[in-house]
């Protein structure tokens, strides 16, 4: 089956890995009058994931650190519908590194059918926010990456 022109994904045929897994929580409100979740509850979703591995792996702590990441460009594609009550996990990596900023992708799963239902590209700025601009990646946040996406 194709969607948009694009095959549609499944995680046995993805070659790329993602360590950072979040189970995500459907709530009566995702559900739109179609019976299926909005695609602005996906984003929400994905949020989640950004926070959670955030906090895990960069160990941000926002209240006390001056550079922080910010979104700059978030873009999804939507597969197939979820439904309420499908198992669904955010997968979330990042794929790149520059020196101001980085690229997250993440998937959504149905763990039931193993397909890929929405994916999704974030780039994310480092951002001062005494000086109000953007900032190199400290190096921990850089080395704490590296350590955590190496194969």
């Amino acid at each position: 089956m194709e969607t948009h022109g694009k095959p549609k994904p499944n995680v046995a045929d993805e070659p790329k890995h993602f360590r950072h897994r979040l189970p995500i929580q459907l709530r009566f409100n995702d559900v739109d009058r179609y019976g299926h979740v909005n695609n602005n509850a996906y984003f929400a979703f994905y949020d989640l994931g950004k926070e959670d591995y955030l906090v895990k792996v960069l160990k941000v702590n926002y209240r006390n650190a001056d550079v922080v990441p910010v979104v700059a460009n978030i873009n999804a594609d939507f597969f197939t519908p979820i439904f309420y009550g499908d198992p669904i996990v955010v997968e979330t990596r990042i794929s790149h590194l520059g020196q101001k900023s980085f690229t997250l992708e993440q998937r959504a799963i149905n763990e039931k059918t193993g397909n890929v239902v929405c994916q999704c590209a974030t780039v994310m700025v480092c951002f001062s926010l005494k000086t109000q601009t953007s900032a190199d990646i400290p190096d921990a946040y850089r080395q704490a990456i590296i350590n955590y996406e190496k194969d």
